[in-house]
């Protein structure tokens, strides 16, 4: 076999050669960091007017949600939805769910706040005036048929309404410190109005004590149905059939009357105007209210929150407003505002909160 010689001094020689420039290290620039979501800041940090007691618990109630479970198996109309529709409204009117609830925003202080909220936290499409008139509509179908059945609940409503807006002003002074009385005075009557009032003074009659006269005696009292009906279709718009006229009193007598001159106000919501908006929604509509200090409760007791159920099937989750408690309590002196309501989906009713 051949061998393989090698030749130790050219070996030598080769190994002495240039050497070769050093390997460049590859270099990856560092990753950055992955972007973090902020946590969401509840809108109730910035709502004014509550104070630090009401606050707390109602960051405690954003945190923790609100549980809620229908009252009742979901909507016959949920039986015609399929997919995703389905899966949604058994999640929503079925099982009940866990809501997140944020403060949406002021609304305008003009009497028309309750319409106004409901619009925003139910997303409807209608304007408030529509809301406001698609609300009498609903009430007057309802006292009529109230009437037709010759059932009670037409009495109710009269007391109802006649507590609210013609007050027995013998009664009640334990509670209130003002009581209102609502009048209705027809637009096209107010010259003759004016000219009557007008008179008396002439006479020598001091003119709170004449306009009063005139006032009781010629304008519609809200003190039924019928008359709440023509009260709560009043937006402060040129359209309106009628104008508001308020007389406030005290324990020893008329304190002052609010002649609404420029036709400008407009009837505020009530318990009957919310329960006719849950039954056009087919939605239960909940008013959160706040009470703080001047309500003497503690903080757990601090919020609270009214059902108002509608009159029939409940086909959807339920509408939230805010509502500010004071201790000022006349007839129609509450400002409603929109709440937003948002699943939880990772919380359980037990750890919820608030449980309806």
């Amino acid at each position: 076999m051949g061998k393989l010689l090698c030749d130790s001094s050219s070996a030598a020689v080769a190994i002495e050669g240039p050497s070769p420039p050093p390997l460049q290290l590859l270099t990856w620039p560092a990753p950055a960091p992955p972007e973090q979501t902020p946590a969401p800041t509840p809108a109730w940090t910035s709502v004014w007017a509550l104070d630090d007691q009401q606050r707390r618990r109602l960051l405690r109630i954003w945190e923790r949600g609100v549980a809620w479970k229908p009252p009742r198996p979901s909507c016959p109309e949920d039986e015609e939805k399929d997919g995703d529709d389905k899966d949604a409204a058994d999640a929503d009117t079925g099982a009940g769910a866990v809501f997140r609830l944020d403060h949406a925003g002021e609304v305008e202080s003009d009497g028309n706040c309750l319409f106004t909220a409901v619009r925003k936290a139910a997303a409807a499409k209608a304007e408030p005036r529509e809301l406001r008139h698609r609300v009498v509509r609903r009430f007057e179908a309802v006292y009529a048929a109230a009437a037709a059945e010759g059932s009670g609940d037409r009495d109710a409503v009269d007391a109802a309404v006649r507590h609210l807006y013609a007050p027995d002003l013998k009664a009640g002074w334990g509670v209130h410190v003002v009581q209102e009385v609502k009048l209705l005075a027809p637009k096209a009557l107010r010259p003759d109005l004016d000219a009557a009032v007008q008179e008396l003074v002439d006479i020598g009659i001091q003119r709170e004590i004449a306009a009063e006269t005139i006032y009781k005696d010629r304008c519609i009292a809200v003190n039924d149905g019928d008359s709440w009906a023509k009260y709560m279709a009043i937006s402060g718009s040129a359209e309106d059939e009628h104008d508001i006229i308020t007389l406030q009193y005290t324990e020893e007598g008329l304190l002052t009357i609010d002649e609404n001159r420029d036709g400008r106000a407009a009837a505020f919501g009530d318990d009957i105007a919310i329960e006719c908006l849950a039954t056009e929604f087919k939605r239960e509509v909940y008013v959160v209210q706040a009470h703080g200090a001047d309500a003497m409760v503690d903080e757990d007791n601090c919020v609270f929150f009214l059902p108002h159920r509608p009159r029939g099937e409940i086909c959807d989750a339920p509408i939230f407003l805010f509502m500010k408690g004071t201790a000022w309590c006349g007839a129609g002196a509450d400002h409603y505002e929109p709440l937003i309501a948002t699943v939880l989906p990772h919380v359980t009713p037990d750890k919820a909160a608030v449980v309806l």
